[in-house]
């Protein structure tokens, strides 16, 4: 027993220095973080195969919320039951969440968004994506029809850009793949089942507490003047509602706060500039401005409050996921989702990764000097990501 525990301590410690070093190297926005949780999760470690990984992927795009976080949570779960969900989110968000906090009374002065090893950093994001793409594009579009939703999920997702967009084009392609395939087999596609550590029970209460908090925080906010009910509330909703992603929830976050007079536009803006600049998830933006308002703590419950529903709905749709996954009629659903997959993330390497980084024949110069180290060399991510930054701060000067 004492083994067993010893044992699963290890596991959870290893989660947590992998998600760490993921957390401290992850710059790019939520696509690029996909990017390595792919490698370093799924190439290197082989903690999941491809095709539960795009599964997994394909569930979380459909939720509300940090879909790169949720990914990383899903993959810690899988790995090592809740505490393992836990360990891995705490891992890759623990390092913004604390730089920001840090930055919240520094960055009227110091405007670290426009240095050049941060150019460096995005210039890395484009090859790791890269790599990612090349990756999935190969096991997940094998034939023909795949490879045209791919094409089609790619070309509507770069011509209509909105929070919706993603979502539509896995549903459509869903579809597709659900009449396309639905005659697959379980053998033919060669997945096997999947075990999910948290029983549906566990999943009922999460998506049940979800949902009441959602109802139950704006009535508590009017009913009894507490500073901090109403500063939960704020954050709780917008982590509940934003669908794709972080690039969404930050003007979401400026309606919220800016205009109630919580905080300034020039503060705001200090905030957004920094939580460009940080790696890991983009909705750690909430602890800059819980800081703002009021101090380290406030960073701590703003923090809490906008991933609290991610985590919920990750906990609550899990245990469905492999059933659902393994009807012979959901899964060829699946198999065209996970087409569509590949196709945002092609979308999402023109833009916003490419078309905000490769600016010059310098900038892809060095992108294919950093795709080469990683795809041809192998070398860890995080010694890429230590040449990207060096490299941009050489050319920047």
């Amino acid at each position: 027993m004492i083994a067993r525990g010893v044992e699963k301590f290890k596991l959870l410690i290893e989660i947590f220095i992998i998600a760490s070093k993921l957390g401290l190297t992850s710059f790019g926005g939520p696509i690029a973080h996909l990017g390595y949780f792919h490698e370093e999760y799924i190439r290197r470690r082989k903690w999941m195969d491809e095709k539960d990984y795009a599964d997994l992927v394909a569930l979380c795009q459909f939720l509300p919320g940090p879909a790169s976080s949720q990914v990383g949570i899903g993959i810690g779960v899988m790995r090592a039951g809740v505490l393992g969900g836990m360990f891995a989110f705490i891992g890759f968000t623990l390092p913004s969440v604390l730089a920001l906090i840090l930055f919240a009374s520094l960055l009227h002065t110091f405007t670290i968004e426009s240095a050049g090893w941060i150019h460096g950093l995005k210039l890395v994001a484009v090859a790791i994506v890269a790599h990612a793409v090349l990756g999935m594009a190969k096991n997940l579009t094998p034939d023909i029809q795949r490879r045209t939703i791919a094409l089609f999920s790619m070309v509507v997702t770069l011509l209509w850009q909105t929070a919706f967009s993603q979502v539509a084009v896995i549903l459509i392609a869903g579809i597709i793949g659900y009449f396309i395939y639905k005659q697959q087999t379980m053998d033919k596609d060669g997945s096997s089942p999947i075990y999910v550590p948290i029983s549906r029970r566990t999943a009922y209460v999460c998506l049940s507490l979800f949902f009441a908090l959602l109802i139950v925080l704006p009535i508590l906010r009017e009913s009894v003047s507490i500073h901090w009910i109403a500063l939960f509330d704020h954050f709780y909703r917008s982590g509940s509602l934003v669908f794709g992603g972080g690039h969404v929830v930050l003007p979401l976050l400026e309606r919220e706060f800016v205009p109630t007079g919580w905080l300034s536009t020039e503060e705001f803006l200090a905030g957004y500039g920094a939580t460009q600049a940080v790696p890991g998830p983009l909705f750690t933006f909430a602890a800059y401005i819980g800081t703002v308002i009021d101090g380290w703590q406030g960073g701590v419950l703003a923090t809490f409050a906008i991933f609290l529903p991610a985590i919920l709905l990750v906990f609550g749709a899990l245990p469905f996921w492999d059933s659902l996954r393994r009807n012979p009629k959901i899964k060829g659903a699946f198999m065209g989702v996970n087409a569509s997959v590949v196709g945002i993330l092609i979308s999402a390497l023109y833009d916003p990764i490419w078309t905000s980084t490769i600016l010059t024949p310098i900038d892809f110069a060095f992108a294919a000097v950093l795709f080469s180290l990683l795809v041809f060399w192998k070398l860890p991510p995080w010694i890429v990501v230590l040449t990207g930054a060096c490299g941009g701060t050489l050319l920047s000067l």
